[in-house]
């Protein structure tokens, strides 16, 4: 059985990253694609591990020749996660996660449409999305704002996406997210809680702040 491409976006400072860490120790079978990337490695990350760091000569032959299944420019780096190695490990049954936003889910959609499902992470609320952002201390306070602007636009793509679930609880959320996954491969239909009301006051809170 042909395993499936769960893409699991968010926005930043949600708790993506973490989770998915996570789902990835708890389930076996479950494989992050690891992108390529043209911005530098940062302290602790590690090649093939965290990403393949080219230049940007590799990754313009590399698009040029359609090794990308989808591939996007964020702050000046650019992004692509390779096609041949995600085609090979759901061809073997294995289930891939990819971390990715709304414009590179709406690709790999389009390209791959029965081997997907779309997981969208919310957070609580946009004021624990600004404070676990600025508790990072990762970045200046010009990067905080642009990046509390791209989640209201990464949120107003919340009704493409087959699931929404709130980033509250990290026990709960983890274990819902484990569900889907293993409904799906049970070739069943996880029933998740309608959070579309809940998105869009989400949106409307985003939208005061800013």
């Amino acid at each position: 059985m042909a395993g499936t491409l769960f893409i699991i976006a968010a926005p930043s400072g949600t708790g993506k990253t973490t989770l998915v860490r996570a789902l990835c120790e708890n389930i076996p079978n479950l494989l992050v694609s690891i992108s390529c990337t043209t911005r530098e490695k940062r302290p602790g990350e590690q090649e093939g591990v965290d990403y393949y760091f080219v230049d940007d000569k590799t990754f313009n032959e590399m698009a040029d020749r359609g090794q990308f299944l989808e591939y996007k420019q964020v702050f000046g780096n650019r992004y692509g996660t390779p096609l041949q190695w995600v085609e090979q490990q759901i061809q073997s049954g294995k289930d891939i996660i990819l971390e990715i936003d709304w414009q590179g889910a709406r690709d790999v959609r389009a390209m791959l449409p029965d081997k997907t499902a779309g997981i969208f992470i919310l957070p609580p609320s946009f004021a624990t999305l600004e404070e676990r952002l600025r508790s990072r201390a990762q970045d200046n306070e010009t990067t905080i704002r642009r990046r509390m602007q791209d989640a209201l636009e990464e949120l107003s793509h919340y009704d493409e996406f087959d699931y929404l679930v709130i980033n509250d609880d990290f026990t709960s959320t983890l274990a819902e997210l484990k569900a889907i996954i293993e409904a799906r491969r049970r070739g069943e239909q996880y029933i998740a809680p309608d959070r579309c009301d809940f998105a869009a006051r989400l949106m409307a809170e985003g939208r005061k702040i800013q």
